[in-house]
């Protein structure tokens, strides 16, 4: 088992490939399968998260704390200078409210998930960012809706029905964060518990093949019909990808972090939290019904991207750059 787990890590990238191609494909040839597929996002993708959070290091979330010159870096990128690249982006589909509502959703909320995953793969500092994963969580939910209220204003906000997004939140968030601490306290005290985190962690790589595999099934019929209305959505994607990427790496150069740190700061910048806000876009109103396939699209393009972004950020950032007293600095995790 364990030589299977360390094989799908090795190749995590074009397992997640191809499992985007067989949702397509299975999709395309039966667009029945959408309706059933979409009701199996949540299941799935709370499984995803609840694997997610197993990995993060709940006994060591008060040393993220202490890792201040990293997680105020983290933060300012991702819910100072992220929002102002995002409303500027955002102009280019001003004039189409759905749009607008699905870029937004989409673009003002970092990942938690798979960016650990690759930031991992292109040699980034993944225990620092998933020791940042939780506090990343909270404050996007947190400044959303602000950041809706500013962007599209008080008569959207108005109209949303919050009752959905608090189910999301404690069926998507709450209850796999919950569980996930659980397991980690009852690994401490049991076989049974370590065995459990084992298994689950093991599965990382297939739950992430099964979810996206899943979400572009049940989407990509929607996205292929639409496509003409959606096209516009994806210079704004790839836009903001490239445009964090200095952004990134000059937030973490200014804040004096070692490479690997920069690294984690680039990848947290530019990679978004779509599969998280896909069922919270879902529950807007059918005025709305496009805005779950804008998100989706921006799925597909940020894979596409990240599939880069592990050979060009290293070659960006090489660790030939470090001076020699950055490689163990102060506000480093011990």
């Amino acid at each position: 088992m364990r030589a299977g787990v360390e094989w799908m890590e090795r190749h995590q990238v074009p397992l997640y490939l191809a499992a985007l191609v067989l949702g397509a494909a299975v999709g395309l040839l039966a667009p029945a399968i959408s309706h059933p597929a979409e009701l199996a996002i949540n299941p799935v993708l709370g499984l995803l998260l609840y694997a997610t959070f197993l990995g993060v290091p709940f006994a060591r979330i008060g040393q993220a704390f202490r890792d201040w010159r990293f997680l105020a870096t983290i933060l300012v990128v991702n819910f100072v200078l992220v929002p102002a690249v995002v409303f500027l982006l955002s102009r280019i589909v001003a004039h189409d409210r759905v749009l607008l509502v699905g870029v937004l959703f989409v673009l003002l909320t970092p990942c938690v998930d798979y960016v650990i995953v690759f930031t991992g793969i292109a040699g980034g500092a993944k225990d620092r960012l998933l020791a940042a994963a939780p506090i990343l969580m909270l404050g996007q939910m947190l400044l959303l809706p602000l950041y809706l209220l500013l962007f599209v204003g008080p008569e959207f906000v108005e109209a949303v029905d919050l009752a959905p997004f608090v189910e999301a939140f404690l069926l998507l968030i709450v209850l796999p964060l919950v569980a996930a601490g659980l397991t980690q306290l009852d690994a401490v005290r049991t076989r049974w518990g370590v065995v459990v985190q084992e298994v689950v962690l093991g599965a990382m790589v297939p739950l992430m093949m099964l979810t996206l595999a899943v979400v572009v099934a049940s989407q990509i019929t929607g996205v292929g019909q639409q496509f003409g209305a959606l096209l516009l959505a994806i210079p704004v994607y790839v836009l903001f990808a490239v445009v964090m990427v200095p952004i990134g790496a000059v937030a973490g150069k200014v804040a004096r972090l070692d490479v690997s740190a920069r690294r984690a700061i680039v990848f947290s910048g530019a990679t978004r939290n779509s599969l998280v806000v896909l069922p919270l876009v879902l529950a807007l109103p059918a005025a709305f019904d496009l805005a779950p396939l804008v998100v989706v699209t921006q799925t597909l393009v940020e894979l596409i991207v990240m599939v880069v972004f592990v050979r060009l950020i290293p070659r960006l950032l090489p660790t030939r750059l470090e001076h020699p007293a950055a490689a163990h600095p102060q506000s480093r995790l011990p």
